[in-house]
């Protein structure tokens, strides 16, 4: 099956739409920041491109934050289609985040060094949809967006040691990303620096050959 495609951090509606354009399923809107990042935007700027996006296109809302009171106040906003967690936030506020959203679907980010060592206790998490394996960088207290690679082998065996669907991200590119695919086969993957221009932005043609080749399997 071919994986589904995220693209993280889109920051205005011309990007959202070409993604769109080029085959992205899932346009990533970063809302409610607390480690490293340039590519938060307000959630009144998140609510505008998701009601830019055709009906075929998701949207996740993608968070740092861990105070569920929060968190619903921004997903009520926005109204997006998943709920990122990107934060080792406590299961009682994720509790209240899932009786908020009963229907909304729950994606929880499991941190991985560049040498491969998982560093979240995947056993404690109770409330989740689809896991999200991601590249941390302790030294910069980025907890996405990194730009690095590791060990993807890592990914391929916590897959098969989970029972929800995956999603893999971390240093992904265009040139990349078909080994990835190949060797972890995951429900979806993420991208985000992968496909940035010089300017900061989505550059058009790496998102064309990014989508291409992770679904070209």
């Amino acid at each position: 099956m071919k994986p589904v495609v995220q693209m993280a951090g889109i920051r205005n509606v011309e990007d959202a739409l070409m993604c769109a354009e080029q085959g992205v399923d899932i346009v990533g809107l970063l809302v409610g920041q607390k480690h490293t990042s340039f590519e938060f935007i307000s959630k009144e700027l998140a609510k505008e491109i998701k009601h830019a996006l055709p009906k075929s296109v998701n949207t996740t809302l993608i968070t740092h934050l861990e105070n569920a009171d929060e968190i619903i106040a921004d997903e009520k906003f926005v109204d997006a289609d998943y709920i990122q967690l990107h934060s080792n936030i406590d299961e009682s506020e994720v509790a209240k985040i899932r009786a908020a959203f009963p229907d909304k679907k729950l994606i929880r980010v499991v941190h991985i060094l560049q040498n491969g060592q998982i560093l979240t206790d995947v056993s404690k998490i109770k409330f989740v949809d689809f896991y999200f394996t991601d590249s941390i960088n302790l030294e910069t207290d980025q907890v996405g967006g990194t730009g690095l690679v590791h060990d993807f082998n890592v990914d391929k065996m916590f897959i098969k040691s989970v029972k929800k669907p995956v999603f893999v991200a971390g240093g992904l590119t265009p040139s990349n990303i078909g080994k990835v695919v190949k060797l972890c086969r995951p429900y979806g993957v993420d991208v985000n620096t992968g496909c940035r221009g010089d300017n900061g932005f989505r550059d058009k043609q790496k998102v064309a050959n990014f989508v291409k080749n992770a679904k070209n399997i």
